[in-house]
């Protein structure tokens, strides 16, 4: 065996943040919340024109898979992307 040790618990970090993108909604939101830095749930969906609780159901499930944060102000929600790693991974599917 080489030096190099697989650390299961980062892979599987790496992993369920790759799933939680690759389904063509959640890739699309991701790619409007790093274009606008953060964004509400009726903002989300006025530029993706999907009803309210579809975007919501797909924040969750980006927020679950920390992916995306939120950030509470008064009434509103305001989500932005979390980890660094999405946006080069962005960069690299979208060059």
């Amino acid at each position: 065996m080489g030096q190099h040790q697989f650390n299961h618990e980062f892979a599987e970090d790496d992993i369920q943040m790759l799933k939680a993108i690759a389904h063509p909604l959640r890739l699309r939101l991701v790619r409007e919340l790093l274009k606008r830095g953060t964004c509400n749930v009726t903002q989300l969906q006025e530029l993706l024109q999907i009803p309210q609780s579809t975007v919501s159901q797909h924040l969750t499930k980006l927020k679950q898979s920390r992916v995306v944060q939120f950030d509470r102000r008064g009434l509103e929600v305001y989500y932005k992307v979390q980890d660094e790693r999405i946006r080069k991974v962005m960069e690299t599917l979208f060059a």
